[in-house]
């Protein structure tokens, strides 16, 4: 059975609904619960990665000393194009480990469903093709992308913070926002700065348009999952 190392960063932050779709589609979990203490595997021996977010930047090995190792299985990921989603945090480290840039405090908080414009480029892109033109995500995250790897791929961006999605090389993958999260988990965020009752509203009636889009995408990553198993 195809399985995907699932690196999580917090307790709250696990796969959620991602996870079920993926094992909808015949993959096998091997969650990883690092800020648990749970040992990281020495080498990459699955057939796909994905990096789940956390409130830490990439870099932060003082406080969360797990995140030195994940940096060598993201750079497994890449040199063998083992199909590799990163979330949030987990999108950072990805740009961060290729060659961009990441900032702390980047002045331009994301809370709660927001609509995520896609670029010409997923035209051509394996899971963001052929998806509406602007479609809603939810956010929560402050430090962000600043600077994308040389050669990647920029497939979709927001008012507030440009680089909501990339590609680098054929196989990974970088989002900013949180497909893998449904309304309720807002309820136990902070949202300094928003109206908590607007945030999860909106992120309500927003879910019923973003939900089947989400889960085309994990399926097109599961099949490229699957194709290594």
């Amino acid at each position: 059975m195809p399985d995907v190392l699932i690196v999580q960063n917090s307790r709250s932050g696990g796969p959620g609904r991602l996870g079920g779709w993926l094992e909808d589609m015949g993959l096998r979990l091997d969650v990883v619960h690092a800020y648990d203490g749970a040992p990281m595997p020495a080498e990459l021996h699955h057939d796909g990665m994905i990096m789940m977010g956390g409130g830490y930047l990439p870099g932060e090995d003082d406080r969360a000393p797990w995140l030195a190792p994940t940096r060598g299985l993201v750079a497994e990921a890449l040199a063998g194009q083992v199909p590799f989603l990163g979330i949030c945090l987990g999108g950072q480290m990805l740009a961060e480990v290729a060659g961009g840039e990441v900032t702390g405090d980047a002045g331009a908080p994301e809370n709660g469903s927001v609509p995520v414009t896609l670029r010409p480029e997923t035209a051509t892109d394996p899971l963001f093709h052929g998806l509406p033109p602007v479609v809603p995500a939810i956010e929560h995250h402050v430090d962000a992308i600043t600077a994308l790897p040389p050669d990647a791929v920029w497939l979709a961006e927001t008012e507030r913070c440009p680089y909501q999605a990339f590609r680098v090389g054929g196989r990974a993958w970088g989002v900013q926002f949180h497909p893998e999260v449904l309304p309720e988990r807002i309820r136990t965020w902070e949202v300094d700065g928003f109206d908590p009752d607007e945030v999860y509203a909106g992120a309500v009636a927003d879910e019923p348009i973003s939900t089947p889009i989400w889960r085309e995408v994990a399926t097109r990553f599961a099949k490229l999952v699957a194709e290594r198993g």
